[in-house]
């Protein structure tokens, strides 16, 4: 019997960090072996590690899509793989980090087994880099900037909802006061806050400074979040380039993290940004931005559909984070359609499916049926991996109607032009005054996609005989519940 300790994370710090976490502990179970794992989620991390827990752990397991501090982890051999790799097989996870720690356990020294724990991170992150990094680093970057996206949205909704439409320009007032919380202040923040976790996502702490900094230039010369997500990368790559080629003696390394790495990273993507970037990156998010706000009807309904459509394709995956990410990018420069539009696609699929158990018993199993209700909830909250189970058991009956409810439900909110201030929330934020205009339209768009979704299961999903798999049946259920339990 093995002893594991195990850190989750998604970029959002919902669905995905729980339903990981979850696998891993079952498998665990299933393999007779003891874990604790830590979700680094939404509302900060829970179940924490202790020092005492991971120095008795036999090995660490990361099952994570954003960056995770490693240094407490020191000398302990460490597995790093993808959420979506721990929900689809947990056990597999599991075998894996434990050959690795078998395999360093048999290394003749712990001198040895140091130089190789060194060495097997060295080629995992190799790995990693060439396969999904940029992703992986904007996903980081994301995550960290939806709070103070949801604050400040929420905070000028409320503005607007106490000062009236002039609260912009009111002052001496509280609509005036929570309009200069949520505006100037929040969402000044947004791309600062982006490029700065892009930067340490690729070069750790060094790289804050740097991003953050190439940040804020970008936000003052215009280039919004796509001149945010470049300076990102520019600070991060460069600092990392720099570690590495920087080499000082051993007495003066510790200037290296906090004097030679900052200045002379913030000195290269703040001249970029200043001689070379900026300016260009403004015109397009300027051309963009026109583009958005004037666009005819039929562009906004192709708009709609495409959203739509991206964010059902693979519920949580690169292609919704896409899409989820631009519609956020987007509300900074105020253009606020995108966002309602994605929101209302990414609340379908867990609707559609929630509906369609209900009606349609015969073409569900009994725990299917059961796993529907908490589908349900999730859609509510705007959690779109709450249709993950269906489609893991059954990917080309109901991801194409996931995708065509979606993509109706995404054209339909362009259609009747609403707007959506806030990045996160589902349902719980549609009361409120001002945070989606259109709001009775904007309410049968969601109804209307999650009837389509519904009605295209009915014709692409065949009756289910009686005979049940009960191991997967249980393994969809739980992996639906786990986010509404956390």
């Amino acid at each position: 019997m093995a002893n594991i300790v195990a850190v989750t994370s998604c970029p959002t710090g919902i669905a995905h960090t729980f339903m990981a976490a979850e696998s891993l502990q079952r498998s665990a179970q299933a393999l007779g072996h003891t874990i604790k794992v830590e979700t680094q989620g939404s509302v900060g991390a829970q179940n924490t590690l202790t020092g005492a827990e991971i120095a008795a752990a036999d090995v660490v397991v990361i099952a994570a899509d954003t960056k995770v501090d490693l240094s407490r982890f020191a000398g302990k051999p460490v597995y790093q793989t993808s959420t979506n790799a721990a929900i689809n097989d947990g056990q597999a996870v599991i075998s894996a980090a434990l050959a690795q720690a078998q395999a360093l356990a048999e290394r003749p020294n712990a001198a040895a087994r140091k130089d190789y724990v060194a060495e097997v991170q060295e080629a995992k992150a190799r790995r990693s880099a060439a396969a999904s990094g940029p992703y992986k680093h904007l996903m980081t970057g994301v995550s960290y900037m939806i709070p103070f996206v949801v604050a400040g949205g929420l905070m000028i909704a409320v503005a607007f909802a106490v000062g009236g439409i002039n609260a912009d320009k009111a002052t001496g007032t509280l609509g005036g006061a929570l309009f200069q919380i949520g505006g100037p202040a929040a969402f000044a923040l947004m791309v600062p806050i982006l490029s700065g976790f892009i930067a340490y996502s690729i070069a750790d702490r060094p790289g804050l400074a740097p991003g953050m900094i190439g940040g804020m230039l970008a936000s003052t010369l215009g280039a919004g979040f796509l001149g945010g997500i470049i300076s990102g990368f520019i600070a991060g790559y460069a600092v990392y380039w720099l570690n590495r080629v920087i080499k000082l003696p051993r007495n003066l390394a510790g200037l290296m993290p906090v004097l030679v790495l900052p200045v002379l990273g913030t000195a290269i993507v703040g001249l970029l940004m200043e001689y070379v970037i900026g300016t260009p990156v403004h015109l397009v998010m300027t051309a963009l931005t026109a583009w958005l706000v004037g666009m005819q009807m039929s562009g906004a309904v192709a708009l709609g559909l495409l959203l739509g459509a991206m964010m059902a394709f693979d519920m949580g995956g690169p292609v919704n984070k896409a899409a989820y990410a631009f519609a956020v990018g987007l509300l900074g420069s105020h253009v606020y359609m995108p966002m309602a539009a994605v929101m209302a696609a990414g609340m379908t699929p867990p609707l559609g499916l929630a509906l369609a158990t209900f009606l349609f018993k015969n073409r569900f199993t009994t725990d299917e049926q059961e796993a529907g209700k908490a589908a349900g909830v999730l859609g509510l909250a705007f959690i779109t991996e709450g249709a993950i189970p269906f489609a893991a058991r059954d990917p080309l009956r109901v991801i194409p109607a996931n995708m065509i409810g979606s993509a109706v439900a995404g054209a339909l909110s362009m259609a009747f032009a609403c707007q959506l201030r806030v990045p996160h929330g589902g349902i719980f934020v549609l009361p409120i005054p001002n945070a989606v205009t259109n709001l009775p339209m904007y309410i049968v768009a969601i109804a209307a996609g999650t009837l389509v979704t519904t009605g295209a299961l009915f014709v692409l999903k065949r009756p289910v005989s009686k005979a049940v798999s009960q191991p997967v049946a249980e393994e969809t259920a739980a992996a639906t519940a786990v986010p509404v339990a956390a």
